[in-house]
């Protein structure tokens, strides 16, 4: 299995290596700025009130089972602060050579069960999915914690510019990835983002499921990466305006891009776990990723 392969070829040495190098890639520092940690602390209240109602417990919802079956491992790939970080890292299991990667990240509440199921529902369709952890292995069991775990991103964006470097570098270079994207929900939304940031001429693909967005030209300008955005219409902490802002942005800088609103729904309408799921919703959303991951990271083998 390509897993075993990856260990026997020294995935622990390899990854510290990557690690080394983690601030040569890239070239902006998203979320950094006094306005963008305010921005950041505002959008932190409003998860609050979005998830005030919410428990993080499983339903039947979430019973997706992959459309083939994976593998996965709970892998380091990354150090920082001398501590190495672990993420979810999945697979086909008839997989032996490299596929396109994609790196998701997890909701407020941190790497849950929810979200590993999503990344074994998403390498069923053909992809290594790597879901990392900005959290540093913690995980909210309530809205009290999932803020409180937020908002140390917030104050702190530099060790979750440094995370997901490391793990577009485990990705592309320790995987084997040709193609790499990102994608993710809420508080991850906004890091799929922020991913694009960090590799304006590298990400592949970009979704955005209900995250913060932005309207400054200036940051938007060096991305490249095609971006999908999903959206509802009645949510109330990511507002339809900052999403027709972000939409107009994109457009005046002839970005590649889809911007989707759901009408009728609210914010987190794709978690199964919420009080906000919305399965017809939920159901086009996925398939409209699928779709757009499909066409920007598949490879060409003919």
């Amino acid at each position: 299995m390509f897993i075993a392969r990856l260990r026997k070829t020294g995935i622990i040495a390899a990854l510290l290596m990557s690690c080394t190098f983690v601030g040569a890639c890239g070239s902006s520092e998203p979320g950094s700025s006094a306005d963008e940690k305010a921005a950041g602390r505002a959008n932190v209240d409003a998860m609050t009130r979005e998830h005030a109602r919410d428990t993080t417990a499983a339903n039947a919802a979430t019973d997706n089972a992959p459309a083939q079956a994976v593998i996965s491992e709970t892998l380091p790939y990354a150090e920082l602060g001398d501590e190495l970080v672990y993420g979810y890292f999945v697979a086909p299991a008839d997989m032996f050579e490299p596929l396109p990667a994609v790196i998701m990240i997890h909701e407020w509440w941190g790497l849950n069960d929810n979200i590993r199921a999503m990344a074994d529902r998403l390498a069923g369709e053909g992809y290594i999915v790597l879901a990392v952890d900005l959290y540093g292995g913690k995980v909210a069991k309530n809205s009290a914690e999932a803020r409180q775990f937020m908002l140390s991103v917030v104050e702190e964006p530099e060790s979750a510019n440094a995370n997901i470097r490391s793990a577009y570098e485990f990705v592309s270079a320790t995987a084997g990835a040709p193609r790499v994207g990102s994608v993710g929900w809420c508080f991850g939304g906004a890091w799929s983002l922020n991913t694009a940031q960090l590799f304006p001429d590298d990400l592949d693909a970009t979704v955005i499921y209900y995250g913060q967005v932005t309207d400054d030209e200036d940051k938007l300008r060096p991305i490249n990466s095609p971006i999908l955005g999903l959206f509802a219409q009645k949510d109330t902490g990511i507002k339809i305006s900052s999403v027709k802002a972000f939409e107009n942005a994109l457009t005046n800088l002839r970005k590649n891009y889809e911007i989707h609103v759901y009408p009728g729904v609210g914010h987190a309408f794709a978690n199964p776990t919420g009080n906000n799921y919305d399965e017809a919703a939920a159901t086009d959303a996925w398939r409209r990723t699928l779709e757009f991951l499909d066409l920007h990271l598949s490879v060409d083998t003919s």
